[in-house]
């Protein structure tokens, strides 16, 4: 029995709020297994992450304590999000849900961020052409190849990357978490990877695809994945995490996230059209606001174990 998402885990992570049974997520019902290197893996899978203590940004002044919890393997994949793009209205969000079960401060979902999603489904697509004068997102408005669909979704603003996965029955992982799986906890690795030089055999960053663009998720596996199984943590595209801008980081740290509102929100990760400076664990981008929406741009879901 469930009463929300916060009641279910693993497999089935989403409350059916008629039946109030846990259910799988709705972004993988009937999806095919075409992510990584071979395009025959799972696009759903999420391993754990198991929780510790490490220093933020490879900075020992900035130490940071994070509880146990799921990654997803894949920043959300075209053909998830047209699963949500299916199902999406503007006021699908229930106020408080997607709150962290490991951070009591967090209120989950405001309702106020309604007026911040598109209108409607139509807008929500049209949205995610969201650059004429560079044309590299992801959308098609029709399925297309196994290929096409799982390439990462992009033109993603925080609020639009928060409705999905809300509605896939986890969240935005904090920014200590994204960079505690990307660090390999403790380990502090410069690179999701180790502490190798980047190349494109570990990921897609500039120079790496001509014309540069995104690749399908995990096409630089398993040679570039981080420690708990996750792949593109480096390069590709940025991904949101739940954290308003601050700087420097909050103290102290245990399970934390800065979620006052401010004009800007936080990316992780690099993107195929930059630099390896981008690639580091310690990176940060800030971007100038939370319902901006770029080519570089998409998301990876966290859950509770």
């Amino acid at each position: 029995m469930c009463i929300s998402n916060a009641d279910c885990s693993g497999a089935t992570p989403v409350c059916n709020a008629t039946t109030n049974t846990c259910e799988a997520r709705p972004s993988c019902l009937g999806l095919a297994k075409t992510c990584g290197a071979a395009g025959n893996l799972d696009c759903c899978a999420s391993n754990i992450v198991t929780g510790g203590t490490f220093n933020r940004s490879n900075d020992a002044n900035y130490p940071a304590t994070v509880s146990t919890f799921r990654l997803d393997n894949y920043p959300v994949t075209v053909g998830r999000f047209r699963k949500f793009a299916a199902a999406y209205t503007n006021t699908m969000t229930a106020p408080g849900a997607g709150k962290n079960p490991n951070n009591p401060n967090d209120p989950g979902w405001n309702a106020a961020w309604n007026a911040s999603l598109p209108a409607d489904a139509s807008a929500l697509k049209g949205g995610l052409k969201c650059d004429p004068n560079n044309p590299y997102w992801t959308w098609a408005d029709t399925a297309g190849t196994p290929y096409a669909e799982s390439l990462p979704i992009n033109c993603l603003s925080r609020f639009m990357a928060q409705a999905f996965c809300i509605w896939d029955g986890g969240r935005l992982p904090t920014e200590a978490e994204w960079n505690y799986a990307a660090a390999g906890g403790s380990a502090q690795n410069l690179y999701p990877w180790g502490n190798a030089a980047p190349d494109c055999t570990r990921a897609n960053y500039y120079g790496c695809v001509s014309p540069y663009a995104a690749n399908r998720v995990g096409s630089e596996s398993p040679l570039g994945d981080g420690a708990y199984g996750q792949a593109d943590l480096a390069g590709n595209i940025f991904e949101w995490v739940q954290d308003s801008q601050i700087s420097p980081y909050p103290m102290p740290c245990n399970d934390c996230a800065y979620l006052v509102d401010t004009s800007y929100g936080i990316l992780r990760g690099g993107a195929f059209y930059l630099d390896a400076s981008t690639l580091l664990t310690s990176y940060r981008s800030f971007y100038a606001s939370p319902t901006g929406q770029s080519i570089g741009v998409g998301a990876r879901c966290a859950r509770n174990q």
